[in-house]
């Protein structure tokens, strides 16, 4: 036992990220506008995501574009249409 220093210090603990889904914050706010419009539609629609596909794959191009997220395939990242036409399909009446 070490006398003078926190028990929860440890030396020779070496912190690693995480292989996927971190990625620098957008401080200049460079994709903010695709952002709020990204929240605006969770909201109209009681936090479901699918009604807002369209709008979450904006927000991940910009994201990639800028440099604030490592490129993917689409379909990794949870579209399987790559032609970046409809991606949501409409829910039947």
């Amino acid at each position: 036992m070490s006398f003078g220093r926190p028990p929860s210090v440890n030396v020779g603990f070496k912190p690693t990220p995480p292989e996927r889904g971190a990625f620098p914050l957008d401080h200049y706010g460079e994709c903010k506008e695709q952002m709020k419009q990204y929240m605006e539609c969770l909201r109209d629609n009681s936090s479901t995501s699918s009604p807002c596909r369209l709008l979450s794959k904006d927000y991940l191009h910009c994201r990639m574009n800028k440099g604030l997220m490592e490129r993917d395939d689409w379909k990794n990242l949870g579209f399987e249409d790559q032609s970046g036409t409809a991606v949501a399909k409409e829910p039947p009446p």
